[in-house]
């Protein structure tokens, strides 16, 4: 059991755990996390199905993840409590070595005789020292009258308010891993969807795209609904990094993306050869509408993708959902008669000629196409956020603690001497040694001109 304690208060195992700890949320921070199965294999291919069985996309929840942050904190209570002991000791307790000859060995020192008993003399230093701030208190000598004086006594905890701190933000690290939720909702406008683990729900109402003046993307902003029994409750305006918040749930502005299920799309229909033939037909996927056109009564659309590229075994497919190659796959018909069917592309007028009948020279142009945009929005609750926020403020009390309030202390060994009393003063910072010789030299200096 001992050497298991000694295990766990090592600092090698502290440093060897936070280690694995970055590195892994390095590749949290890399890899994006919840996300669907198609997006990581469209993302990363092969390596997909490896990164899940990893549990590397959902890596903050995963058990390897969790039993990292335990036995981290696991550790740093073992360091904490087995050093905690001393430190207070050194900070509250009577004190060691207030003899005259430990306290005349001490590096920064002074010896002066001050006029009066011992009694007024140690009134004296008292009073010096409660001047500056020293909580000063008579200890146990057997070299006459013995004063310890200390002050900044929390510097000495600097370190554990840190410890302290690390533990809560672990704790609220691993309550967040267990009970947090993280979902990503993507709405068109009008639409409504079902926010899992939260018993209410939220609508798009708008989605607008702001454009500075030379075309680049300002900001994205959707405005969100959230509906209780059906009726809406409340509804804001969201941004990215002005989230929307309801019962703990945060909505984000995730991303945006155009809805190409549906489009609509503007395609001239006409005579090859006759420019003045051209008719423009306007419909949506899976429309047949009738044509007052050369040689056709319909048109119909049957399929459209914004990136037209063939993958393996020919299959048509988008590369992205960016319009940078746009292709609709259109019929046309003569009555009943299917006459032409073909891919149309926005950008490659003249490449794809489709399989007709032989017996209409017909000419198709996709003049434009438009898609209404959707929103994303990431919905996230975090129950171990304000254990996380009361964790840094503990590491930060602890950070100035350990660097900006050290600790100093001051011994005085008092005895009767020849006409009045030989007084023996040493002193000890941990940090800041030159200011507190400095401080330590004014005080023996004040005591010595005192009547």
């Amino acid at each position: 059991m001992r050497s298991l304690w000694k295990s766990f208060a090592s600092v090698k195992l502290a440093i060897f755990l936070i280690i694995l700890l970055v590195l892994a949320s390095v590749l949290g921070t890399l890899i994006p996390q919840g996300r669907s199965a198609e997006e990581y294999a469209a993302r990363y291919g092969d390596l997909a199905g490896l990164f899940v069985r990893l549990q590397l996309t959902n890596l903050y929840r995963s058990p390897w993840f969790l039993t990292l942050l335990f036995l981290f904190a696991v550790n740093l209570s073992v360091c904490t409590v087995t050093r905690l002991g001393p430190k207070l000791r050194r900070a509250f307790g009577p004190g060691t070595g207030t003899d005259a000859g430990s306290v005349a060995a001490m590096k920064v020192r002074g010896r002066l005789r001050m006029a009066g008993p011992t009694g007024a003399a140690a009134a004296r230093v008292a009073q010096e020292l409660g001047s500056r701030r020293y909580a000063v208190r008579a200890a146990g000598g057997d070299d006459g009258t013995v004063l310890l004086a200390r002050k900044r006594r929390l510097g000495w905890l600097g370190s554990d308010a840190v410890h302290l701190g690390l533990l809560v933000i672990l704790a609220g690290g691993i309550v967040s891993g267990l009970a947090g939720r993280r979902s990503h909702l993507a709405l068109v406008e009008g639409q409504t969807a079902d926010v899992p683990h939260a018993g209410f729900r939220v609508r798009l109402d708008r989605f607008e795209t702001e454009l500075y003046p030379q075309g680049g993307v300002k900001a994205w902003k959707s405005t969100v609904s959230v509906l209780e029994d059906g009726e809406p409750v409340r509804t804001e305006i969201v941004k990215v990094n002005r989230p929307l918040i309801h019962r703990g749930f945060h909505f984000y502005q995730s991303s945006y993306g155009w809805d190409w299920e549906n489009p609509k799309l503007e395609i001239a229909v006409g005579t090859k050869g006759e420019p003045a033939s051209a008719r423009s037909v306007f419909l949506r996927t899976g429309e047949r509408v009738p044509v007052d056109g050369p040689g056709i009564t319909h048109l119909s659309a049957l399929r459209f993708v914004p990136d037209f590229v063939l993958g393996e075994g020919n299959r048509v497919q988008s590369r992205s959902r960016e319009p940078r190659n746009p292709a609709v796959l259109v019929e046309a018909w003569r009555g009943e008669e299917r006459v032409y069917t073909g891919w149309v592309f926005a950008k490659f007028p003249d490449f794809g000629d489709g399989h007709g009948d032989g017996r209409a020279a017909l000419s198709f142009v996709l003049k434009d196409l438009q898609a209404g945009q959707y929103s994303v929005l990431e919905a996230a609750k975090d129950p171990g956020a304000g254990l996380i926020w009361v964790g840094c403020l503990f590491v930060t009390a602890g950070v100035f603690l350990a660097f900006y309030w050290t600790p100093r202390e001051i011994r005085a060994v008092l005895a009767p001497g020849a006409g009045g009393t030989e007084a023996t003063l040493g002193g000890f910072a941990a940090k800041g040694r030159d200011a507190f010789r400095s401080e330590f030299e004014a005080v023996c200096e004040s005591l010595r001109r005192a009547p």
